[in-house]
């Protein structure tokens, strides 16, 4: 990753221009630090793209390949080292439904699915979506990092889980897997018969120090049994376009995702679509590069703002992506500290519960802004710790 000037986010007054979740949702009293939106302006490919798009009027339906297969084959050759086959990849709306359709094809009404809490709360919505139920394997702490329980993915395998939700990096807590636990969670769930899907939306955001193992490309028994999901939309901030990609590695996990219904493809943007081959294409790089520049002064920064302003917050700075999974049980604040924090500090963050029970006395902030919102924030909140 080249080293460059950290990327600007946009002022607050123009942000409140902006009519997306991130702004609309509460009163302009509220910093919102909650959703997974940043403040920066889009690549200056991705602009060109849309605006071109818009001049023409290509505003139709998608085609069967509007370059975004190729575009991505070589997004991920040149930033993980990744070789993937186009012939494998097909497109959906977002990375949600393809995990859903997905789901739906390789497990039985009321088979369980391993979620790995605390986990992006959508994923306790989507595995009953796909008619299977949550089977939880928290997460472990070891004391420095996060990591995956092997040992109690085997063991709910075992007792007949056929899936792995995977979250790979994983939000919250902006964990990197390692190369070694991906190819051994791939080595356990081949062992049972099972399949793994892994969502890898926040993938093109891992930071200096820390290295992406697409979960596919971990190890043989991986590409046998896993599927990937990802997208633009995170990194590029592009979710209301919709464009997801569905990949896979060996030739019985392409036949499930070849056999899904055409509607599944169909539901992909076109606008999704052609942001996404600007996101990815070679032209893309430098801007987000700069973008990884300023979420790397962020993530540091936040850790002096709270030893300063919210001492008693615990916070390990993240590998990955523009999230911060804070603990703030010492302060007495109860199980949903975010809901005070709204209603008196006026700083809007993830509610801790809504990533299962693990996030009780935790709250999860989106640090992809400017410096000085940053700064606001944690001061507001940490007045509201002294008062």
């Amino acid at each position: 990753m080249s080293v460059t000037t950290p990327l600007q986010a946009l002022s607050v007054d123009e942000l409140r221009q902006r009519t997306s979740t991130k702004w609309r949702t509460y009163p302009e009293d509220v910093l919102p630090l909650f959703v997974a939106e940043t403040d920066f302006a889009p690549a200056p490919a991705v602009t060109d793209a849309l605006l071109r798009a818009v001049q023409l009027g290509d505003t139709g339906y998608t085609p069967p390949d509007p370059g975004i297969r190729d575009a991505y084959v070589g997004f991920a050759q040149r930033r993980f080292g990744w070789t993937v086959d186009p012939e494998r990849i097909r497109t959906t709306c977002d990375v949600m439904m393809g995990v859903v359709e997905i789901l739906r094809h390789v497990t039985a009404p009321g088979d369980r699915v391993i979620v790995t809490p605390p986990v992006y709360p959508p994923f306790y919505d989507c595995v009953p979506e796909a008619g299977a139920v949550i089977e939880r394997v928290p997460l472990l702490d070891t004391g420095d990092a996060w990591q995956l329980d092997l040992a109690g993915i085997d063991a709910a395998l075992a007792a007949g889980a056929r899936a792995v939700l995977l979250c790979n990096p994983h939000n919250p807590t902006g964990t990197v897997h390692s190369r070694e636990n991906l190819a051994a969670l791939a080595d356990i769930v081949e062992k049972h018969g099972a399949v793994v899907v892994s969502d890898e939306i926040h993938s093109p955001l891992v930071h200096r120090g820390a290295v992406f193992t697409p979960f596919l490309d971990a190890s043989p028994a991986a590409a046998r049994v896993g599927y990937a999901v990802i997208s633009a939309s995170k990194a590029f901030n592009l979710a209301g376009l919709k464009c997801a990609l569905m990949i896979t590695a060996d030739d019985a996990t392409t036949a499930v995702v070849r056999a899904l219904p055409a509607e599944v493809e169909w539901r992909t943007g076109l606008f999704g679509a052609l942001s996404g081959v600007a996101a990815f294409l070679p032209e893309s790089d430098e801007w987000l590069d700069a973008q990884l520049e300023a979420l790397d002064v962020n993530r540091s920064l936040l850790a002096e703002l709270l030893a300063e302003h919210v001492p008693a917050a615990r916070y390990r700075i993240p590998d990955a992506g523009f999230l911060a999974w804070i603990d703030l049980t010492d302060l007495g604040w109860g199980d949903n500290p975010a809901a005070k924090i709204l209603r008196e500090a006026k700083v809007a963050l993830h509610f801790g519960p809504h990533f299962g029970d693990e996030g009780k006395g935790h709250v999860r902030l989106n640090f992809g802004c400017s410096p000085d919102v940053l700064r606001e924030a944690v001061e507001r909140i940490g007045a509201l710790a002294r008062s």
